[in-house]
């Protein structure tokens, strides 16, 4: 009940006490807000299609829907990679060609929140089979050895490609048909 050198009935305990109870209420209150998020979001006929991707859970998927909104507005991945701001921008110049960078115009909070996701996925690749982990080990592994942001943003770019089919064609996630 105390903590060395202060007295159990200082202001400083109570202090902490106080804040202690804050914290706790404003965790149930987020946790209150992505229920509901939640919620919100199962209405659409689309979520369970990107809840079936092993590694993705209600939340991110909520939040993905979220941040991108409906999917079936991009008639194709390429434009659902614009508006991610994963597409590639490229320079030349006469002989000169620079390095591909990506373009970084679109949606910076979805790009975080899919970045976010990938770790996820490849976090947790012991518990289940999905292609995106083989595609980022396949781009790691030599004579390719892309570094990991470089194939970190390549996976993001399959995540959305696989994405987009699912809903446009109101499938289900199976490893078995995907690419490897």
């Amino acid at each position: 009940e105390s903590y060395p050198n202060v007295d159990r009935h200082s202001f400083l305990v109570e202090k902490l006490r106080l804040l202690i109870q804050q914290l706790k209420q404003s965790i149930h209150h987020l946790k209150q807000l992505d229920d509901a998020m939640i919620q919100l979001a199962q209405q659409l006929d689309y979520f369970e299609n990107i809840h079936s991707i092993p590694g993705i859970g209600k939340l991110s998927t909520a939040m993905i829907i979220g941040e991108i909104g409906d999917i079936k507005r991009f008639k194709s991945n390429k434009q659902l990679n614009a508006f991610v701001g994963i597409d590639i921008k490229r320079y030349q110049s006469g002989h000169t060609h620079c390095r591909d960078t990506i373009n970084k115009r679109g949606n910076k909070k979805a790009r975080k929140l899919l970045f976010w996701v990938i770790m996820n996925i490849i976090r947790g690749q012991h518990h289940y089979d999905n292609h995106v982990v083989d595609y980022y080990y396949k781009l790691r592994k030599q004579p390719n050895e892309k570094p990991h942001k470089t194939a970190i943003i390549a996976c993001i770019n399959r995540l959305l490609k696989t994405i987009h089919y699912l809903v446009m064609n109101h499938k289900l996630y199976d490893y078995q048909m995907s690419p490897h």
